[in-house]
């Protein structure tokens, strides 16, 4: 299983460096943790950007989720809310829960994405926009820190991939209304 998120996430960094549309990067790397920022414009009013942020299921990679469909997420727009994911045969995995909204402003949640959920870290993901020009700026922060069992190593690096393709995807759903960035 581990082998296999390594190839997954070095799979997605090769991807998002050829196509990704945000400029990316781990921006700190400590023995405890890291920081990624990755900024894009959006031709689209915040506004619409924000409504977008709130359905996952609308735009997320289903290669990052544990059902393989992303049509299995939710975000309850609420403080406290549940970024879930329904499984079949009854399960569920809460993989953050929302901690700040700020209609057209941020999303901000808290916890630990994909493979650093089985470890002693925590995260948060926050989302800004701007208004700028003829759209959004929008700018990903994603703070993880914590006991990596093993070290962080080359994980910064492949969640920085990881993210820099859901970016791409959300943009693209929102400026065309399908993620697929195929043509």
């Amino acid at each position: 299983m581990h082998r296999i998120a390594h190839f997954a996430f070095g799979s997605i960094v090769v991807a998002a460096s050829l196509a990704a549309p945000c400029r990316a990067a781990v921006i700190e790397q400590t023995p405890s943790g890291f920081a990624i920022q990755q900024k894009l414009h959006i031709a689209a009013p915040a506004d619409k950007v924000y409504a977008a942020l709130l359905v996952p299921a609308k735009w997320w990679n289903s290669d990052h989720t544990y059902s393989n469909d992303a049509a299995n997420l939710t975000l309850e727009a609420r403080a406290g809310g549940c970024f879930c994911e329904q499984l079949p045969g009854g399960g569920s995995v809460q993989h953050a829960t929302v901690w700040t909204l700020m209609p057209g402003v941020m999303l901000r949640l808290r916890g630990p994405l994909g493979p650093f959920q089985g470890q002693g870290v925590d995260a948060a993901l926050t989302f800004t926009l701007k208004a700028a020009g003829d759209g959004t700026d929008l700018t990903l922060d994603n703070l993880v820190g914590g006991y990596m069992k093993g070290g962080f190593g080359n994980w910064p690096a492949a969640a920085d991939g990881m993210l820099a393709g859901t970016m791409a995807r959300l943009k693209m759903y929102i400026e065309t209304g399908s993620p697929d960035t195929r043509p």
